[in-house]
């Protein structure tokens, strides 16, 4: 092998100076002092654990305040504002506490790059104006860049999410503004070119500012060009490095033996000595330590030295097209897997030879170690690859499966992936069931695509070769079937249920009780008479309501809704008896007697030889409609619940009473009334005359 490594790969400037700064403060550190960084200082795990061994911890803004009162002058405290920046309110903390304690102090190891990004923000930051950002909106990075601008502002994450973005109805508000244009650091220069391309076509007045750092532009030119001419790639940097990431993609493209490694010991992985690599390149991120580079330079060094002796003491396998072989995962990504077959060539399997779900996540079902049997589709000498499809042999393996269902009956799941014409496709243990669109369940006037996704049971109806064909309403009807079996064996009367009011006719409600519906007939929805039973209920509505009677094998239910307690004639004979005095309103006039309303729903009858002492004509005589006077209840019919009032009654007991009384009391009642009656008026007349001069 012939290794390469990148001339820019490694720290860029802003991590550098970072770095540097911290390693200094290291060396001069003395006894008590403590140092943090707030957030890991860059991007790469194996220089952060050394960090940590070194005693320097990590930290977040919640825990500052804590650490700056902790700081003494036996154990002063520095913190170290990592290379990536941080939000504006942040170093507004950092700053004030620096001020409340002279033994608290931070460094601000910003990039220069980063921090003219937030110049330009805070700069630009007005009502006026609409800021946009390409980046990765959880980047640290972009986190801190944001928080300068304190108007109208998005992140976006590519050229085809700014083009949505114009064109959705936040893009009326970013014409009315000035768009200013900025990128993270580390972008993608191709993708930032598309950017600015669209953004000009679509907004004249748009400010656009090239803020991708000039280190970052070199090192992923020098990535596409090296990737271009070598059989293999090593590309090291931290998993969570945005500016790795943008490398490793860069370099995948034009040199699909790509592998994303962080320390020299994953170089085992990656299939360098089983397969017969003329020339390899190594490209490394900007918090890629020198010292990392170097050590995986020797280590690929050493393997090219040994390369001869362990290829020939290795047992080569010679693999056929159409043959099942076991390899072991030497790296992953979302689009495709590698293996180490133990052969001259490399194994590959693409996503889509793994899984017919698109939404999987390759990187989050595999690792590298991991054994995986798969069937060769090709074989190709002259490219040192073999094609590979692990969905054909577990495929193999699970149609035994289908056909025993399909023998069976028994029941299946799967997830339907997508809709095809007729009907949907459902995966089944790798294995794709049609069903027919009039087998889904799914309503005609109903989008198939209403159940693209979902988790559905189903039986296998028919097995043509290696086509099976599958119900799920089958499936459902037996559900159905089963769960009204059981919702009948429970029912007895009395029982009470809770649905929803699903109809209603001019004779009563129909309400689902869970998959059988009830009716509730009008008589029962009130205890007055009603028209319809819209008067009562809406559809949809949830109500309580109660078993009166039923008939299994018709699937009939007679319901109940009006209780006993809400019954105007109980709650008028608990509240009344004959002899009580209750203020009652008059509802109606008959030509021998009036109609009172004693509770609402019950009303009693004043005959009219009992509204007056005196004989009337008709009740209108005295009483008008709407009326409320104070009547005497003189009966109650209990059976047919009638009510007998008395106007009459009240007044003659009156009359008794005031003859009962002796005369002089009457005297000298009639006396003090004089008396009270001749006081005010003179009092009146006080309060009329005109004061004199004497007053």
């Amino acid at each position: 092998m012939n290794v390469v490594i990148a001339e820019n790969a490694g720290f860029c400037f802003g991590v550098k100076r970072a770095t540097e700064e911290l390693e200094s403060a290291i060396e001069k550190k003395r006894r008590g002092e403590r140092i943090y960084t707030l957030g890991t200082l860059i991007h790469n795990e194996t220089y952060n654990k050394g960090l940590s061994e070194r005693g320097v911890e990590v930290t977040s803004i919640d825990e500052i305040p804590d650490i700056a009162r902790s700081a003494s002058e036996q154990s002063p405290v520095t913190v170290f504002v990592r290379a990536h920046g941080i939000p504006i309110e942040d170093e507004d903390v950092l700053r004030a506490w620096s001020q409340k304690n002279e033994y608290f102090t931070y460094r601000d190891c910003t990039c220069p790059f980063v921090k003219k990004i937030h110049k330009i923000a805070k700069n630009n930051s007005s009502p006026d104006n609409y800021f946009l950002l390409l980046g990765s909106a959880k980047h640290p990075e972009v986190v801190g860049i944001m928080s300068y601008f304190s108007h109208d502002k998005a992140v976006i994450g590519s050229s085809e999410e700014l083009r949505a973005l114009l064109e959705s109805k936040e893009g009326e508000k970013i014409e009315k503004k000035t768009p200013i244009l900025a990128a993270q650091t580390t972008q993608n220069l191709l993708e930032w070119k598309k950017t600015q391309e669209i953004l000009k076509n679509l907004c004249t007045n748009a400010l656009i500012f090239d803020t991708i750092c000039s280190v970052t532009e070199l090192r992923q030119t020098e990535a596409e060009a090296l990737s271009s001419e070598c059989d293999a790639m090593i590309v090291i940097g931290g998993r969570e490095s945005s500016n790795t990431a943008k490398l490793y993609s860069i370099c995948k493209r034009n040199c699909p033996q790509t592998f994303w490694i962080e320390r020299p010991d994953e170089l085992s992985g990656c299939n360098l000595i089983t397969s017969a690599h003329t020339k390899v390149g190594i490209a490394a991120g900007a918090s890629t330590p020198s010292g990392v580079i170097q050590e995986v330079y020797k280590t690929m060094s050493e393997m090219n030295e040994n390369f001869a002796e362990l290829f020939d003491a290795t047992e080569i396998k010679t693999l056929n097209t159409g043959e099942t072989v076991t390899g072991i995962v030497t790296s992953v990504t979302d689009a495709e897997l590698y293996l180490d077959l133990g052969a001259q060539v490399t194994g590959f399997i693409k996503a889509e030879q793994i899984t017919d779900d698109s939404s999987v996540k390759l990187t989050e079902m595999y690792k590298p170690g991991d054994e995986i049997e798969a069937f060769v589709i090709r074989v190709s000498d002259i490219e040192g690859f073999a094609e590979l499809s692990k969905k054909r042999v577990d495929s193999d393996k699970n149609w035994q499966k289908i056909a025993d269902a399909a023998e069976s009956g028994a029941v299946v799941t799967g997830k339907v992936v997508d809709v095809v014409k007729g009907g949907v496709s459902v995966l089944v243990d790798s294995n794709r069931v049609f069903v027919p669109a009039s087998q889904t369940g799914v309503p005609k006037d109903e989008s198939l695509d209403t159940i693209k996704g979902k988790e559905v049971s189903l039986k296998i109806i028919e097995l043509k070769g290696k086509r099976a064909v599958g119900s799920i309403r089958i499936v459902e009807r037996e559900e159905r079937r089963a769960r009204e079996e059981a919702f009948w064996a429970s029912m007895e009367e009395g029982k009470i249920f809770t649905g929803a009011v699903k109809s209603m006719t001019s004779y009563g409600a129909f309400v689902d009780l869970g998959g059988v519906d009830g009716m509730v007939h009008k008589s029962e929805l009130s205890w007055k008479p009603i028209a319809t039973p819209a008067n009562v209920l809406e559809i949809g509505q949830v109500i309580e309501v109660f078993v009166k009677s039923f008939d299994a094998e018709k699937k009939r239910i007679s319901l109940g809704y009006k209780k006993d307690c809400d019954n105007p004639w109980y709650i008028f004979t608990s509240k009344y008896a004959v002899g009580d005095v209750a203020s009652v309103k008059i509802v109606n006039m008959m030509p021998f007697g009036a109609f009172a309303e004693i509770v609402d729903g019950v009303d009693g009858l004043i005959h009219i030889s009992q509204i007056a002492q005196e004989k009337i004509g008709k009740p209108a005589d005295v009483l008008e409609l709407g009326q409320v006077v104070d009547a005497k209840i003189i009966a109650i019919d209990e059976e047919n619940h009638k009510v007998s009032l008395s106007i009459r009654a009240l007044l003659d007991e009156a009359q008794a009473t005031a003859e009962a009384m002796p005369e002089e009391a009457v005297v000298e009642e009639a006396a003090e009334e004089a008396v009270v009656e001749e006081a005010v008026a003179e009092e009146a007349v006080a309060e009329e005359a005109p004061a004199t001069d004497a007053e």
